[in-house]
């Protein structure tokens, strides 16, 4: 058997290329999910009023969530013999997910809630289309964080629903 990485599946030199693009998909995924914990800690701490509150809560709930997604993704590219980007490399795109300017208007964070996470299933989505038939490791991974995501934005959009069937969306 000739010694080297050719049995190594997305690990051998010659998915050298394969890799890289993975790479920068699990740099996206990576920021993304911290931009959330940012986002998250803001809309869980800002908001006012009684309605308020249970938003709130399930926001401080998927903090520590998104932020394990994060480690998860960063794992993954020092495995892939990639290097965790820096804050340097950060731009910021969850335009939606910014706090409102009234703290009580709740339907803007779930709204920005649901954009997220709807971008982040596409990305994940994109990233299991990548990894297909190459690397099984990462798409088994980006599956769970998919589920977990898709879980909260259905969470959110029940929340929307009954915003708007009070009229109140």
């Amino acid at each position: 058997m000739e010694v080297g990485k050719s049995g190594e599946g997305i690990l051998s030199d010659d998915m050298t290329q394969k890799r890289e693009e993975i790479l920068e998909l699990l740099k996206q995924a990576y920021f993304a999910e911290l931009e959330t914990v940012i986002n998250y800690v803001s809309n869980s701490t800002n908001p006012d009023g009684v309605r308020a509150q249970e938003i709130k809560e399930s926001l401080e709930r998927d903090i520590q969530e998104e932020l394990g997604h994060a480690q998860q993704f960063a794992a993954r590219i020092k495995e892939l013999y990639g290097v965790v980007p820096g804050s340097l490399d950060f731009k910021a795109e969850q335009t939606l997910l910014q706090p409102p300017e009234q703290q009580t208007d709740v339907v803007h964070v779930i709204k920005g809630v649901i954009d997220a996470e709807t971008k982040a299933v596409a990305l994940y989505q994109k990233i299991l289309e990548t990894t297909e038939g190459t690397d099984p490791v990462t798409q088994d991974m980006v599956i769970t964080v998919l589920r977990d995501e898709q879980g909260h934005r259905r969470l959110f959009e029940g929340f929307l629903r009954e915003y708007e069937a009070e009229g109140l969306a």
